[in-house]
């Protein structure tokens, strides 16, 4: 290494340009070989920076996001999520819904896609870089309630819900709600309402949710008032994907036919 590239090696980490860095001796090689104009030598590193900073952006929104998994829309199978508008997935992938504030809810009984559709609008999001953060009903209610027993709630509502653009909640209504719980619930869809976005997944139609929540018709309709007022929602029915294979062996059908013996 001569000491001209050490000093450019040098001011390229002074200014935080890594790209530009690793890249220079080829490029200088290959406008040496071409004739290249000072500009457009210039202007070939500055669009690699660009490009490995997008890559880095992506992979930290990615991991902020707290996926548990990676699911991308193109692994979608609408074989099995019947009545899923193809167009309506599409359109909410462009999404426009996150600029205008406007949640996802996503219906439907277990194993049918709900979550699959939930992370992977949520990783699009991550990668157009949007700050997202993905959590079950059940993780989200533990941390609100631990919060909320140590005085702590203000500020891990701002940290954790207010912060991001987009929340993805899953799983609403696997688990009953006490009343406090309930309570703290409805105040992250109050904080959200008309000031970011939520996808939110659940098993039960929208007439049952109050045994969800506590059995408090009166909260749960207010909750459902804010979440629905500026919604899409798919409604996803089928039968369970996760067990299409044993399906296919006559195994799930093997346990219909014992349990009902």
């Amino acid at each position: 290494m001569n000491l001209q590239h050490e000093r450019i090696t040098q001011l390229c980490e002074a200014l935080s340009l890594p790209c530009v860095a690793q890249g220079y001796s080829a490029a200088a090689q290959e406008a040496a070989r071409t004739d290249m104009g000072y500009s457009d030598f210039l202007e070939g590193l500055l669009k690699e920076e660009a490009a490995g900073r997008r890559v880095r952006k992506q992979t930290m929104m990615t991991r902020l996001a707290g996926f548990p998994v990676i699911k991308t829309l193109d692994d979608f199978s609408y074989d099995f999520a019947k009545g899923v508008k193809k167009s309506q997935v599409e359109e909410l992938a462009g999404l426009g819904f996150v600029e205008r504030r406007e949640n996802v809810v996503l219906v439907g009984p277990s194993g049918v896609g709900k979550t699959h559709l939930a992370i992977a609008l949520g990783y699009r999001a991550a990668q157009a870089g949007i700050k997202t953060r993905f959590m079950t009903a059940a993780d989200l209610l533990l941390l609100l309630t631990t919060a909320y027993l140590q005085n702590n709630l203000k500020s891990v509502m701002n940290r954790t819900i207010k912060a991001y653009r987009l929340l993805i909640i899953d799983e609403i209504g696997y688990l009953p709600m006490n009343r406090e719980q309930a309570n703290l619930f409805f105040q992250v869809i109050a904080a959200l309402y008309e000031k970011g976005s939520l996808i939110v997944t659940s098993n039960l139609p929208f007439g049952q949710w109050d045994t969800t929540f506590a059995q408090d018709a009166t909260l749960t309709a207010a909750l459902l008032d804010r979440l629905l007022h500026h919604a899409h929602i798919v409604p996803i029915a089928g039968q369970s994907y996760r067990l299409k294979h044993q399906r296919q062996a006559g195994m799930v059908h093997a346990v219909e036919r014992s349990e009902i013996g």
